[in-house]
């Protein structure tokens, strides 16, 4: 078991500037661009495609990077280049860890590389959870997939909503409702393999911040997938079921469900993200404050701004620092008997929601343009609060963990 480390080692200090390199010489100068054109930024995916960022072997050897480290590095440089593009680029991950969470290793292995296609036809894929009526209220789910013995099929009808590459997506993993019955507990995920008739994206939807990600509806009518497309197989899914319906009787523990268990694997990444969007504003922050004369000199030497950076730095380091905490947690299969990795998604959210707040105020007038690149940042840091578990969800998954008590 790798012991934890501040340190990164020689190789993921090489990863590192690698992928700094890649952020700035790549990512930052097209980040404008792609957030005024409010789309997919595809030649930034082929470019990273191309130097092996934006593929299996890359995300494979980060995730099993026996520190936990390799992940939140790697995302906390991309984010640092922008959220909208590095989302565009590391958007595929989340379907990837769905299957990873909950498939077989054929799964794993058959549809993990159609994720990603390759440098020459690159694909992307999508994991499709939350619906317009359930978002948080994970239990509130209506996308059902119901079973045809006879073809040895699901079929899968409803609406899933907030979807990164929804619908132009090559593969989607879809989480639906097999057993309404038991609530959260009667969830499955499912593999909709490309060009499947039935799914339709929905409304693309215009956002606030990280505008270079496609965000969108998808809609299931009666949408056909063979069997082995349930991740993990139905003999997997009946004992759990069976298990989860004898506990609901007995009024015995919870039973994570598919969706969750996505989100327990990603919530430390997510963190990461924040840290990148934080600590690239922060640094924008500290070089104009240098460089921005008032009064006779710089504004640095005021106190109040002074202050201002001390503060940003200090709660930059301390979220990485619970980034870490959760992702080597993770990785060398500690539980999380405090919500850890709850802990480091809630507060490197926030923490980056804050910092790109002060690093407007400290550039006055300038922040507020788009000449200067912390009012992007600022608009792309207000998701970290809400996707993949609202800062709400967050205090509340940390409050039951912590008393024991169903807190609503």
């Amino acid at each position: 078991m790798a012991e934890f480390t501040l340190e990164l080692n020689d190789d993921q200090k090489q990863v590192k500037e690698w992928l700094h390199g890649f952020a700035a010489d790549v990512i930052r100068p097209a980040a404008a661009e792609w957030d005024e054109r409010e789309e997919t930024p595809w030649p930034v995916i082929q470019e990273a495609a191309k130097v092996g960022i934006y593929s299996l072997d890359f995300y494979a050897q980060q995730f099993f990077d026996p520190t936990g480290l390799g992940i939140p590095m790697a995302m906390e440089e991309l984010f640092w280049g922008d959220a909208g593009i590095a989302l565009s680029i590391v958007g595929t991950g989340l379907a990837a860890v769905g299957v990873l969470a909950n498939g077989t290793e054929e799964q794993i292995g058959t549809w993990i590389p159609q994720m990603y296609g390759d440098a020459d036809d690159v694909k992307v894929a999508a994991f499709c959870s939350s619906e317009p009526d359930a978002g948080s209220d994970v239990a509130s789910m209506r996308t059902r997939a119901v079973y045809d013995e006879a073809k040895d099929e699901w079929v899968l009808n409803g609406t899933k909503t907030w979807a990164t590459n929804g619908g132009i997506a090559n593969v989607h993993v879809v989480v639906a409702v097999v057993d309404p019955d038991i609530g959260s507990k009667g969830h499955a995920s499912f593999i909709v393999p490309p060009d499947t008739p039935g799914l339709s994206q929905g409304q693309k939807f215009k956002k606030h911040g990280i505008r270079a990600s496609h965000t969108a509806e998808v809609v299931l009518e009666g949408v056909r997938v063979p069997g082995h497309c349930l991740l993990g197989g139905k003999e997997k899914l009946d004992e759990r079921l069976a298990r989860a319906r004898e506990r609901a009787k007995a009024g015995g523990e919870r039973v994570k469900n598919a969706a969750m268990a996505t989100f327990e694997a990603s919530r430390p990444a997510v963190g990461a993200m924040a840290v990148g969007t934080a600590r690239a504003a922060y640094e924008v922050a500290l070089d104009y404050a240098k460089t921005r004369s008032q009064f006779g000199r710089p504004i640095i030497d005021n106190q109040g701004i002074a202050f201002q950076l001390a503060d940003m730095r200090t709660r930059i380091d301390a979220a990485r620092l619970l980034v870490w905490r959760a992702s080597w947690m993770a990785t060398t299969g500690k539980p999380f008997t405090s919500a850890e990795g709850s802990m480091s998604k809630l507060y490197a959210s926030e923490t980056a929601r804050d910092v790109t707040a002060q690093a407007i105020q400290i550039l006055g007038g300038n922040g507020f343009t788009r000449e200067y690149p912390v009012e992007r940042m600022h608009r792309d840091a207000a998701i970290y609060t809400i996707f993949e578990g609202t800062s709400e969800i967050q205090r509340l998954v940390i409050a039951r963990t912590l008393s024991g008590m169903p807190i609503r």
